[in-house]
């Protein structure tokens, strides 16, 4: 079976998550995977950007360098990234044939769409020479976990996937935290928690935990600096880059400003045009970061969520920088119902309609999970 037609038959969501699959069946066939230096990155937020930044640079200094990033907006090969571009149909399908020769029928049957897109995207980086893999949803059982790791980097923790990680930030942050093997690099944390936490587990398994600053010197700071003006970047990119450098330089990889000329990845704060900006920032951090940076003017939020997500939080967030909801339709059994929400907004004293089309005259923020990203893209593309 080829492999779109392969994953089409994988479940994308599961109510509960089998933990010890992925780890035994990685155990069976590990000693045939030719596994590169990865970089694992963790996080709430900004973990895309940051990975992308950093796997580019790596390239362009030199190094056969995958990035591997989840979820994708329009087609799959998003997700596995090879020097300097998303990776070819064909070569995707070698390494689907390649895996299935390695998994039994059971094994491969019994994988979810993420536990076998991350095998099946080890099996295409087998040439590289560092492996940019960012984490799903969680930390210490998530698929990508189970590699061995050179250095870990974890992005801003916050409140998100409560179902599966924990309602308090001790216990999302102690989730995402206990991935790191060895070697991590913490980027600027809105709660002390996480510093706190990072500590204990530093001192309990004789770990190496740095805060992001702690890497970084005048100089560098004054590349950021550089850096960000050319690329017209917010300040929460501006921190993803931060922490991208940082890791370059713990690894001791001598880096200039030529290496940053490639902006993150599309959908993070991306200017479709003069009136609409698409952020697929879909939990309460993100949200906070974009009032911060469109403070004191207002957009027509053009919006949908998923039934785990807190989007009564998320959407009072935006509450100050939003003149009216506008509610676009998405087909998938995760979103909530239209009229819980639309109930969910009149409680909030805002107003909302149904999406039906841009108007040049308005200022619109697309925003929300990749599903709605994905959903606006083939109507304003059309």
């Amino acid at each position: 079976m080829k492999l779109k037609r392969y994953l089409k038959n994988k479940p994308l969501y599961y109510d509960k998550i089998d933990y010890i699959r992925m780890p035994r069946v990685y155990k069976k066939i590990k000693t045939s995977l030719k596994i590169p230096k990865i970089i694992h990155i963790i996080g709430t937020n900004g973990k895309g950007t940051t990975g992308r930044f950093l796997a580019n640079a790596l390239y362009i200094i030199g190094y056969k360098t995958g990035h591997y990033t989840s979820p994708h907006i329009l087609e799959f090969n998003e997700r596995v990234w090879i020097n300097g571009k998303n990776t070819s149909n064909e070569v995707l399908e070698k390494a689907h044939q390649k895996l299935q020769k390695l998994l039994i029928k059971e094994d491969s049957d019994s994988l979810s769409y993420f536990e076998y897109t991350t095998l099946l995207a080890m099996i295409a980086f087998a040439e590289c020479e560092y492996i940019v893999m960012e984490a799903g949803l969680g930390g210490e059982r998530d698929a990508t976990a189970v590699f061995p790791k050179c250095l870990t980097l974890v992005t801003p923790i916050a409140f998100d996937h409560e179902l599966f990680l924990g309602s308090s930030i001790e216990s999302i942050a102690t989730t995402k935290l206990k991935a790191i093997q060895n070697n991590a690099i913490l980027a600027l944390q809105k709660y002390n928690e996480v510093y706190n936490i990072a500590k204990n587990l530093g001192a309990e398994k004789s770990l190496n935990i740095f805060k992001v600053d702690e890497l970084l010197d005048e100089k560098d700071r004054d590349k950021i600096d550089k850096i960000s003006k050319n690329l017209l970047l917010v300040e929460y990119l501006k921190q993803n880059l931060s922490l991208s450098i940082a890791a370059l330089k713990f690894l001791k990889i001598k880096y200039n400003i030529d290496n940053f000329k490639e902006l993150p990845l599309f959908g993070r704060f991306t200017r479709l045009n003069e009136n609409i900006i698409l952020d697929v920032g879909h939990n309460q951090l993100a949200a906070s970061s974009i009032v911060s940076e469109l403070r004191g003017n207002k957009y027509i939020i053009i919006y949908n969520c998923y039934k785990d997500k807190d989007y009564k939080n998320i959407l009072k967030i935006l509450r100050p920088i939003t003149l009216h909801v506008e509610i676009i339709a998405i087909e998938d059994k995760r979103i909530e119902s239209a009229e819980i929400l639309k109930t969910t907004i009149e409680n909030l004293n805002m107003r909302y309609k149904s999406f039906r089309k841009i108007h040049p005259s308005n200022n619109y923020l697309v925003f929300g999970s990749f599903s709605v990203a994905e959903a606006f893209l083939r109507e304003y593309n059309e």
